[in-house]
């Protein structure tokens, strides 16, 4: 599901908080001097995906895609996106990795 045009800045506004979210979640061991973690590549983020909450990396650029943004509004509804977990996709792994491979 898309946003309109009416609300870009608010999307802006989400995807800037999802980003800082996802990426500053504590300088711990695997993180560098900022809180970045140090196995996610620059352009991209983690989320969790599944009942096992398995940890992917994507790239940036699915966050400006409709089916992305779909998953994202369904993570916020279901979880929030204020929680130290990181981002948490509440799908199905299988259904999760279906789609990412058909937006890369």
């Amino acid at each position: 599901m898309a946003l309109g045009k009416s609300n870009k800045l608010s999307q802006t506004a989400v995807l800037k908080q999802i980003l800082k979210r996802c990426s500053s979640l504590g300088k711990k061991q695997g993180y560098d001097q900022e809180g970045l973690p140090l196995d996610v590549p620059k352009g991209h983020f983690a989320v969790y995906v599944g009942e096992n909450r398995t940890r992917y990396i994507v790239p940036i650029s699915f966050l400006t895609r409709p089916e992305f943004q779909s998953l994202l509004q369904q993570a916020e509804e279901e979880f929030g996106f204020d929680h130290e977990m990181g981002l948490t996709i509440p799908c199905e792994e299988v259904v999760f990795q279906s789609l990412t491979s058909m937006l890369r």
